[in-house]
């Protein structure tokens, strides 16, 4: 049974089914569900199809929402999958002002016996200049790491410690390539919440530390990825760049930050990413996580834990934590 959590706006998109049945594209509306695959003329096969014609679907899905048409189903009877299939994830790190000035000070150099006041004003300054002389900091996921939003988690056995990471997503509805920072949210369709899991004790490879990160073996176990509950579209919410990130942890607030305090936009993030790569429909832009992360409390996840996570205006995601079995 799926959780009954209200996006903002008339309506939403996800994707569902019935118990044991084949997953949909569904208009959600308050507490009930339309088949888009049946509604719609030309029968899209998932949310990602919908996607690809937004701009022609969107006054249709409007339509459809302020109806009392035949094939409504109640939402409580369906399971609720991630929202999309997106072909290529696009990831963010160091993103949010107070999350990057605490891990400055937290990191003191050998030798450095300054009080923390300098200290952050320093990495304030530093966060400054960031914003205004440097660029975001993307890298690639893997679509095989999302999972639901109301779907356990597997933490792996080889996982020593894995965290949260709660972020806003954008999702693309127009193919994007150069795109300027001021034209960037045309491409976006709607905005989804994201718990991008790293396990922290393969972030960096000790055997090569001068090659970075390793993002592949951190980031991207099967499930590492929850997703949803919906795309709320980008008409209902009137700024992405001050929405309430909240995550918490068996019943426990560990993530409360809002969406102002990202150093680079979710525009900003979107244009930079298409400088790169060609931004496809379906395709996820996560913007970056705030602190308050299970390094920052001293607690990682474990099995039994329950991750509950919310952004202003996009729903709720619950997960259970499940540790690996072997075979």
């Amino acid at each position: 049974m799926a959780t009954l959590a209200q996006p903002a706006g008339p309506f939403a998109l996800g994707t569902l089914s019935a118990q044991d049945g084949r997953p949909f594209p569904g208009l959600v509306v308050a507490d009930r569900v339309l088949d888009l695959g049946r509604a719609l003329d030309w029968g899209p096969s998932g949310t990602r199809a919908v996607l690809e014609r937004w701009e022609e679907t969107l006054p249709v899905l409007r339509s459809l929402a302020a109806a009392d048409g035949p094939g409504w189903r109640p939402l409580a009877d369906l399971r609720v999958h991630a929202p999309v299939e997106p072909r290529q994830v696009f990831q963010s790190g160091a993103n949010y002002r107070q999350h990057v000035i605490d891990l400055h000070v937290a990191h003191r150099a050998p030798g450095d016996d300054r009080p923390d006041a300098e200290r952050r004003a320093e990495a304030a300054e530093l966060m400054d200049r960031r914003a205004a002389e440097d660029l975001p900091y993307v890298f690639i996921g893997l679509p095989s790491a999302i999972t639901g939003p109301y779907d356990d988690v597997v933490l792996p056995a080889w996982a020593e410690q894995p965290d949260w990471e709660l972020e806003l997503a954008a999702v693309i509805c127009r193919p994007a390539h150069r795109v300027p920072v001021e034209e960037a949210l045309e491409h976006v369709a709607g905005y989804t919440i994201a718990n991008d899991l790293t396990d922290r004790a393969t972030v960096f490879r000790r055997d090569m530390p001068q090659i970075g990160t390793d993002w592949l073996r951190s980031k991207n176990a099967p499930g590492f990825t929850p997703l949803g509950p919906w795309i709320v579209p980008a008409e209902s919410i009137a700024h992405p760049d001050d929405l309430q990130v909240t995550l918490k942890l068996n019943g426990e607030t560990m993530q409360d930050e809002s969406t102002k305090d990202m150093i680079f936009s979710v525009a900003r993030m979107v244009s930079d990413a298409s400088q790169t790569a060609r931004l496809l429909p379906g395709d996820l832009v996560l913007t970056g996580s705030p602190s308050g992360n299970g390094m920052h409390w001293g607690r990682l996840l474990r099995d039994g834990d329950v991750m509950e996570g919310s952004i202003t205006g996009l729903g709720v995601q619950r997960n259970r934590c499940v540790a690996e079995t072997s075979a």
